[in-house]
Order: C-alpha cells, then sequence, then structure tokens
C-alpha cells in the first residue's frame, strides 16, 4: 500500500461453519490494490467469521462493500443458529484509524459506507459507537438487543428507526451496524463447566454495565462442541482494561463456583503493547516497554 492513509477494519459475518461461503466473503478482500487481509477466522459454535483488513481509504470501503453484497447473497438468518448474538447478516462494520487518519475521518468513512450499502442491498444500517446519531445508539449490544428474529418488531419503534435504508429488516440479511471505533482487544476464556449460567453470571461482574470493568463487554458462550463454556470479552480500550486484569478478575469470580480457567484465545489481531503489558504483568517486569522487543526495532 502506497498511500500514507491507514484504516483498519473488522467485519463481523454470521457465517462460522460453511467454509464455501466463507471464502467467497473473503474473497473479497484478495488481490485488490490497497487493500490487506490480515486474517480472517471462524468459531463454530458462536457461527461467526470475524475478518480484519487494512487499507487505503477508498479501496478498502470499496472491498467492505463488495464483502457485505456477498454476505448479503449467501446468509440466510432464518436458518442461522449460534451462541454469538446477531441481527444481521454482516453484524457489525468497525472502521478503525490506523496511520494518518482522525476519528471523524473514520466516521465520515462508516457513513459513506453505510449509505451505499443501504441503496445498493436494501439493507438497514444503525450507526454506532463514534458514528452514532444518538447517545442510546453507541452500544452495539443496545442496538443489537432483540437479535434478528425482534428486529421488525423492533423497528416499528421511533427510537429505533435505522439511520440508512428501509425501516423494515431485510428479510434474509436482517441489519447491520457500522461505525468507527478505537482497537478493542476479543479476548475469551473458557472454563472447566458445562454450565451456562455460571458463565453468563461471570460475566454479569466482569463487564462494565454489571459494575466491572471499565472498558469490558462480556457474555456467556456454551462451547457445545467441546462441552465446556467461555466468558467472552471485547476489551475496548486496552490501554486501561489490560488483558491480564480481565483474565484475572473472572479466575477470582470462577473461584466463588468452584469453577477454573482451562485456558484462553484472542480472536483477531491484537496490538502489541496489549500483549507486552499483559507478558510483563505476569513475568513481574519492571519498565518493560515495546522498545524492548527485538521485532519493533526491524519494522522502523
Amino acid at each position: 500500500m502506497s498511500s500514507n492513509k491507514i484504516v483498519e477494519c473488522v467485519p463481523n459475518f454470521s457465517e462460522g461453519r460453511d467454509l464455501e461461503k466463507v471464502e467467497k466473503i473473503a474473497g473479497a478482500f484478495r488481490a485488490k490494490e490497497g487493500v490487506k487481509l490480515l486474517d480472517y477466522s471462524t468459531d463454530k459454535d458462536h457461527n461467526r467469521m470475524v475478518v480484519t483488513v487494512v487499507g487505503e481509504p477508498e479501496a478498502l470501503k470499496k472491498a467492505v462493500i463488495e464483502a457485505i453484497g456477498i454476505a448479503v447473497e449467501n446468509i440466510d438468518l432464518n436458518q442461522h443458529k449460534g451462541q454469538h448474538p446477531r441481527m444481521g447478516a454482516v453484524d457489525v462494520v468497525p472502521f478503525i484509524p490506523i496511520r494518518n487518519v482522525s476519528m471523524d475521518e473514520a466516521v465520515a468513512m462508516s457513513k459513506e459506507v453505510a449509505g451505499e450499502v443501504a441503496d445498493k442491498y436494501g439493507l438497514p444500517v444503525f450507526l454506532y459507537e463514534k458514528a452514532a446519531s444518538a447517545p442510546h445508539r453507541e452500544n452495539l449490544a443496545a442496538i443489537r438487543k432483540g437479535e434478528f428474529e425482534g428486529l421488525k418488531e423492533k423497528m416499528t419503534q421511533p427510537q429505533w428507526k435505522p439511520d440508512f435504508g428501509p425501516e423494515q429488516p431485510h428479510p434474509t440479511a436482517g441489519a447491520v451496524v457500522i461505525g468507527a471505533r478505537m482497537p478493542l482487544v476479543a479476548y475469551n476464556v473458557n472454563l472447566n463447566t458445562n454450565k451456562l449460567e455460571i458463565a453468563d453470571a461471570i460475566a454479569k461482574k466482569v463487564r462494565f454495565l454489571g459494575g466491572g470493568l471499565r472498558f469490558c463487554k462480556a457474555m456467556g458462550v456454551e462451547l457445545t462442541d467441546r462441552g465446556i463454556v467461555q466468558v467472552s470479552m471485547n476489551l475496548t480500550d486496552f490501554t486501561k482494561t489490560a488483558i491480564y486484569r480481565a483474565h484475572e478478575l473472572v479466575r477470582i469470580e470462577a473461584n466463588r463456583y468452584g469453577v477454573t480457567i482451562v485456558g484462553a484465545e484472542i480472536i483477531g489481531l491484537v496490538p502489541m503493547d496489549a500483549l507486552i503489558d499483559t507478558a510483563a504483568y505476569y513475568l513481574g517486569l519492571d519498565d518493560f516497554s515495546t522498545k524492548q522487543v527485538l521485532e519493533t526495532h526491524l519494522m522502523e
């Protein structure tokens, strides 16, 4: 990419089982000038695909719009079942400023994409986070509450009319949430129990809305293939809510149920500083920084 302006996008698609559909969607980001596909991952239990892509603003916009079209054409939410909440075939599309791009520019970019996909695919669009048109629309969970099945009724309420597109859901693709935000860390902690109510209870204590960590969103998820449950978290500002802090709070809350942590995972890509911060904590390192990481100097 020759441009000095770089934006990241992390679209979430409601398909994690049909690999043919997954590859069709990922194909929208491959071999495109000015766009680089960094990562895409699927989860069968969540039935979800998370893509991480960076690019020059105009090239990235075109690729994202193409991918949304492929998802709308191939995903039918009437047939979709999964552990992760969803209201659309393309559930959420955040734009993240990375290099020489302001948050205002990322917001403008999200609105341009929102307008185009609404017109092109007949898809209702809700704006969220920094692009939100009202305070009650900033939180993704609030917009998505009721999911696809409750979307038709929800959209009859004046406070939940879409920002772009028709005032009723797309019959198979629902609606999409598009916006701009800072980088987040998608971090999941697995527990040695199959009781979803325990993961739910822990998630409620860990997340900000339940009195937990300020920049943490959390929910309980059942991993049926493995016979365990998971506390699935989004850390929306890792500089203020560190990975290790979220991990240890889950451990503390799990103790009351006689449950232990059996593993953890990061979904998608993660800023190096977030890992350095956590490594320094667990190793007890004093004044450690990314300047002491060999690869940091190789990239200069």
